[in-house]
């Protein structure tokens, strides 16, 4: 079972977009977080124990998870989609490019 977790700012529409897509796939666990203190869901240690791969949206979430959760973040592999907010909560082009980017990176 692959763990991954997808982490925007908000965890309001791009992060809970790709949970709800890729939860739907076998063997893998998924979860989503938000970074701003004020997310649906603010990423906690707790969101990063066993976690195997972790999808950032955006270069700065790289930053600023590293700043924060440096010490949580194990052996996890980190990877920037590059992904944009500017799409709504399971948006058809969102979850193409989405499909697209984290595919490959899927075991």
């Amino acid at each position: 079972m692959q763990k991954i977790l997808f982490i925007c700012s908000a965890n309001r529409l791009r992060s809970p977009t790709g949970e709800q897509v890729f939860s739907q796939y076998p063997n893998l666990e998924v979860s989503s977080a938000g970074l701003n203190h004020d997310a649906v869901d603010p990423l906690t240690p707790e969101h990063l124990l066993g976690v195997d791969t972790i999808f950032l949206m955006e270069k700065a979430h790289r930053t600023k998870l590293s700043k924060k959760f440096k010490a949580h973040l194990k052996s996890a592999r980190i990877i920037c989609l590059n992904i944009p907010d500017e799409f709504e909560y399971m948006d058809e082009t969102l979850i193409t490019i989405l499909k697209a980017r984290v595919t490959p990176h899927l075991r």
